[in-house]
């Protein structure tokens, strides 16, 4: 099928098979592997992107039903060189130890940051829920995302 749609701000065009799922076409087919496959079964977040603007995990979601949307990756977040408000807030709060969740994290709280509220510890907490680190305890992670939160 043949399937157009925006990854990152550029435009993209491609013959996928109908099956193909949106985070395999990211990773292999886009060579974008900022998005990580870490349960296949949406489990634990780590392919989280924005599509036309909402987090979703991107192992539930076919290629072609991404087709005319605007996909946003962790890799279309930095402009310039620049790290986002949200990258910069991760790192300050040492927000990540082997870092494989961190992508899904950030996408999974860039939705926080576009609301007018600036959301407590619980409402942070609740907005993660479906990201899983294996690593941390999630309080530097929490803490970098009201660090974000609270300059934007």
């Amino acid at each position: 099928m043949n399937i157009s749609l925006r990854v990152n701000g550029r435009p993209v065009e491609a013959v996928v098979e109908p099956r193909l799922l949106l985070v395999h076409f990211l990773r292999e087919r886009l060579r974008l592997t900022g998005t990580h496959i870490g349960c296949d079964t949406s489990q634990c977040g780590a392919c989280t992107v924005h599509l036309d603007g909402r987090a979703v995990k991107s192992c539930t979601v076919l290629a072609v039903q991404a087709d005319g949307c605007d996909i946003t990756t962790i890799e279309g977040l930095a402009a310039e060189g620049e790290l986002h408000p949200l990258q910069a807030a991760f790192q300050e709060q040492h927000a990540l130890q082997c870092g494989f969740c961190t992508p899904g994290m950030i996408m999974a709280s860039l939705e926080l940051l576009g609301r007018a509220i600036v959301p407590d510890d619980r409402e942070i907490r609740a907005a993660l829920e479906g990201n899983r680190c294996r690593c941390t305890g999630y309080q530097n992670i929490v803490a970098a995302v009201r660090t974000a939160c609270e300059r934007s």
